[in-house]
């Protein structure tokens, strides 16, 4: 049967839903390439209000993270897409890597972990000796639970920071302290605004240039780079200028495959958002370039851009609206409720149109159980088939 669907012009289309899902997966990880997942968080449905604070279905979130593993896929923890600043707040972040990180040494899962400083009051000004205090708690926090840092942008910092210098008087001494190699983390103003001028410039060259230096500075202390602006020619110029042994993990969720296919002399790993919905097809691609097969990849992977590119339309940062309806639809979960109450960030056009994309690249283990949910879905709102 069709499935009646609203289209942003206001009309409705008619949509017959993919019988044909991706069968259940389980490797080992990918040799090739390096493939973290940022994964999304579960939220109680009974306590997930903007005014009780983050609550989580730490069963859910956790069986989550190890289908991922069980994958292949590495996890990226307490992330941007784990809502970060949009409603996880430190104290459940913390727990969420600690449990996390236990969960991975279980499985001999990868994982990386954000630190940033989020416990910081929004909106107050910090000094630099604050902000650093913040990062150092957090790092300190997850190299205790036995995860790699991920390094995130701080908003505080792009606040307080007069110029580059102040970037690199940070940076410089969270690298000289950090008891493993992190991941540094340049999250462009789309995912969030608040972080546009950071390295002390709004010039994308001259910031690059301070990011390059800070990496220059301590290149043994940095695993990696996660690079998320959206903008493929400046992440291959900064992976061409990066010291060897540093590596490049995109973030670019609209360009993905062929920065990960690489140039034919470099490539890029990948921490990506779009991981998380696209996992069954992304472990098939890693497994792909595993056998020397580029092709092979690119047929995978090339097909899911334009639900990425849905999913990541502006305003960006509210992607993982779509990301936590796949997850319901998929039977990940068992509601959609998210933290914050960030399931109304999107239009019933957008999840919609999700829903379509998702179901066309056969994302969804049970396609009458998608369909049926999508229906109950469109129903609250009034669309009836």
């Amino acid at each position: 049967m069709s499935i009646r669907l609203p289209s942003a012009d206001g009309g409705y289309r008619l949509y017959r839903p993919n019988g044909d899902p991706f069968a259940p997966l389980a490797c080992g990880p990918a040799r090739a390439r390096t493939f973290y997942s940022a994964a999304h968080v579960v939220a109680d449905p009974l306590a997930a209000s903007a005014e009780a604070g983050p609550v989580l279905d730490w069963e859910s979130t956790l069986a989550f993270r190890r289908r991922l593993w069980a994958q292949g896929l590495g996890v990226a923890e307490a992330m941007d897409t784990a809502q970060r600043g949009m409603g996880l707040d430190w104290a459940t972040a913390a727990e969420l890597i600690r449990r996390s990180a236990a969960e991975a040494r279980a499985v001999g899962g990868r994982l990386v972990c954000g630190a940033g400083t989020d416990q910081l009051s929004a909106g107050a000004p910090h000094s630099l000796a604050t902000i650093t205090a913040a990062y150092e708690e957090q790092l300190a926090h997850t190299e205790a639970c036995g995860a790699r840092a991920v390094l995130m942008a701080s908003r505080a910092l792009a606040a307080a920071a007069r110029g580059p210098e102040d970037y690199l008087a940070v940076y410089g001494g969270l690298l000289r302290q950090s008891a493993r190699p992190v991941v540094l983390h340049w999250l462009g103003p789309m995912f969030d605004p608040e972080l546009a001028g950071y390295w002390g410039h709004d010039d994308l060259d001259e910031a690059t240039d301070v990011f390059l230096k800070i990496i220059a500075g301590s290149p043994e202390k940095v695993d990696g780079i996660k690079v998320s602006l959206l903008d493929a020619e400046r992440e291959v110029d900064i992976r061409r200028r990066l010291p060897a042994g540093v590596h490049c993990y995109t973030g670019d969720d609209y360009h993905y495959p062929q920065l990960i296919a690489g140039d034919g002399e470099l490539a890029s790993d990948a921490l990506l958002g779009i991981f998380d919905p696209i996992a069954p097809i992304a472990a098939r691609a890693a497994l792909a370039l595993d056998r020397g097969d580029p092709t092979g990849f690119r047929e995978l992977l090339d097909p899911t851009v334009p639900l990425s590119r849905h999913l990541f339309a502006p305003p960006t940062r509210f992607y993982k609206t779509g990301v936590v309806l796949l997850a319901w639809l998929a039977g990940y979960q068992e509601h959609f409720t998210m933290v914050g109450g960030l399931q109304s960030a999107r239009s019933l056009p957008h999840l919609a149109t999700a829903y379509e994309l998702a179901d066309g690249l056969g994302l969804f283990p049970d396609p009458e159980l998608a369909e049926d949910r999508m229906r109950r879905l469109l129903a609250v709102y009034g669309v009836t088939s």
